[in-house]
């Protein structure tokens, strides 16, 4: 029996070579046992794989039993998903957003469906969407604006209400249908689509939207809007046209001012004619870089999605503008049976700023000159697309929500102490602070005015230190001088090869442009190999007693730092440096102080 992964690489090979192809009998893949362990090695470091769901299932306990029970589900057409259990959190405009959280159960089997469903789709997914994907993130979709909205002329802002909420059932299993022909398969994604949610104990049906924090939520929304991807396609082929001149014919009169001056002084006699014509030659120069060089005949659509966030660059009128946004309003509601926002849809000039992924766009227009290399004088930054940071709405807003600076008497921004991580450990405060400055910089890392960003950077360190002050009853420069390093200060912390010190994230630490950290948006890589944790399994040897009496269980806890090393599981666990641990049944009831009967 061929290994998972080469059936993996076989079905995403077929996808990629044949792109209307359809795919039959996959359903026999979701009983194959080395799938789960992969699931499982994808999940069990997930900070919710402790959390439990509607049922009080875990990643602690999973093991071959645990599959074999879930592949017997499977095959007998008895597997049920369980309804998810609903919690809210805080948004920052003072709303809760609901969150869903599934058995662990029903995670992996997601898990191993997702593995499926991106081997088929992600071969034809459209290159311009950004979201969920591997080795994709807003960075990649930002990248994709600058290099190809430059000469834009208008921007429209996409927003669907209530995208992942409303996508509807029966056209996404509809769509799934189109290219998988497994009954069974496309069934059990049904199921998890319909499994609904307990909120306070009540049960709730799901008659739209994807899985409440379900694994597979974001693949199917992406399979559900890569009809919207299909539809900007042709849209686009039926709207482009090329220019009807090369260039205005403004700016070919003036060519051919010079070239006419050029001659003339070829064939100069005298200094003072040489002289003269030199004199103009420049001044029709000077007028030259005036003139608008491009012709505004041609037409062009394109287009960048990030999940259900989507901006469209037309070079049209505004009345084209208004008609793209007919055309997807009427497919969206039509076909998708999803309501674009007429309200937050908006139709922007490209020399005003659209919003997209927390970055301002916007087309320049200046006669700003600079030499290239060849020693060509030419306006290099018009028609180019320019990203700022939106200091005011996110940056501010960010420091005083986040209770960072506030707002002084004269207007301007003052740090002050944060009490929320009053309490933590110097390290701890120093760590909470750098990750917060690394992630904002280091998202906004591709933007023309990130030098402003040097103020955030101060008001960071400033309420670090002013943080500081108020857990030790000092203040600033005495902080300073108590963990002063060198020219700068940090916290010491002791290592094998040495005491160490933290120190404060500064802004020259940080570059435009260079990715200096990978937490903000990096999207998860996935491996399909033979891993560890199933090596470990299979081992057939209890980690903690050395029994080899199955059957054996993973114990699982979601924290290192929480273990307090009494209990000699506890001790194990540390000196491994891990948070999974192979045991047998009754070395697991024992940890969970449950007797245990053979």
């Amino acid at each position: 029996m061929k290994p998972t992964p080469e059936i993996l690489e076989r079905i995403r090979k077929s996808s990629t070579d044949h792109k209307d192809g359809v795919f039959t009998r996959l359903y026999r893949y979701l009983l194959r046992e080395d799938v789960y362990y992969t699931a499982y090695k994808n999940l069990y470091a997930n900070k919710g794989a402790a959390t439990k769901g509607t049922d009080s299932d875990t990643a602690d306990g999973f093991g071959t039993e645990y599959i074999a029970k879930i592949i017997q589900d499977l095959a007998n057409m008895n597997y049920e998903p369980k309804p998810v259990r609903r919690t809210h959190i805080p948004k920052r405009n003072g709303k809760m957003r609901p969150l869903g959280i599934p058995s662990f159960r029903d995670k992996i089997v997601q898990d191993v469906i997702r593995m499926y469903l991106e081997a088929i789709f992600e071969p034809i997914f459209s290159d311009r969407s950004h979201g969920f994907r591997p080795n994709r993130s807003c960075h990649t979709a930002i990248q994709q604006i600058t290099k190809g909205f430059n000469g834009i002329r208008w921007f429209i802002e996409g927003d669907i209400k209530g995208c992942f909420d409303n996508i509807d059932h029966s056209v996404l299993l509809s769509l799934l249908s189109e290219k998988i022909k497994d009954s069974r398969f496309v069934n059990l994604i049904g199921k998890f689509l319909k499994a609904g949610y307990l909120e306070d104990w009540k049960y709730n049906a799901t008659y739209s939207g994807t899985p409440q924090g379900g694994i597979i939520s974001p693949i199917l929304a992406n399979i559900y809007l890569h009809e919207l991807d299909k539809k900007m396609d042709e849209l686009k082929k039926g709207f482009d046209a090329l220019p009807q001149r090369t260039c205005t014919k403004e700016y070919a009169d003036k060519q051919w001012e010079i070239e006419k001056v050029r001659r003339q002084l070829k064939a100069a006699q005298s200094a003072e004619e040489i002289q003269r014509l030199v004199a103009d030659k420049k001044r029709l120069h000077k007028e030259l870089v005036k003139i608008p060089w491009k012709d505004a005949t041609d037409k062009k659509l394109v287009y960048v999605r990030y999940a259900d966030d989507f901006l469209i660059g037309v070079n049209g009128t505004k009345e084209e503008c208004q008609q793209v946004k007919t055309l997807l309003k009427e497919f969206l509601a039509n076909r998708l049976k999803l309501e674009l926002s007429d309200e937050k849809t908006k139709i922007t000039h490209s020399a005003e700023y659209a919003r997209f992924l927390g970055y301002d766009v916007n087309v320049r227009r200046t006669g700003e000159l600079k030499r290239r290399s060849d020693g060509i004088v030419q306006r290099t930054l018009n028609g180019t697309v320019e990203l700022l940071v939106p200091l005011g709405e996110k940056i501010e807003r960010f420091v005083i929500d986040k209770k960072i600076a506030k707002v002084g008497r004269d207007g301007k921004l003052q740090s002050q102490h944060c009490n929320p991580v009053l309490h933590n450990t110097d390290l701890e405060i120093v760590d909470h602070y750098n990750s917060q400055t690394r992630g904002i910089c280091n998202y906004y890392h591709m933007a023309s005015n990130f030098s402003k960003l040097k103020y955030f950077v101060y008001l960071m360190e400033y309420s670090c230190l002013k943080t500081l002050a108020r857990k030790h009853q000092m203040n600033m420069s005495q902080i300073i001088q108590k963990f002063r390093f060198g020219k700068t200060w940090g916290i010491p912390y002791v290592t094998k090869s040495g005491q160490k010190q933290m120190v404060i994230v500064r802004f020259t630490d940080l570059k435009r442009g260079w990715k200096y950290a990978d937490d903000v948006d990096a999207i998860p890589q996935r491996h399909y190999g033979f891993n560890e944790l199933e090596k470990r399994l299979k081992a057939n040897k209890c980690e903690l007693c050395g029994g080899e009496s199955p059957p054996f269980e993973i114990h699982h806890i979601n924290k290192l730092k929480n273990l307090k090393g009494k209990a000699m599981w506890e001790k194990v666990m540390i000196s491994r440096k891990r948070k999974t641990l192979v045991v047998c049944q009754k070395c697991h009831y024992e940890i969970h102080g449950r007797s245990y009967h053979a």
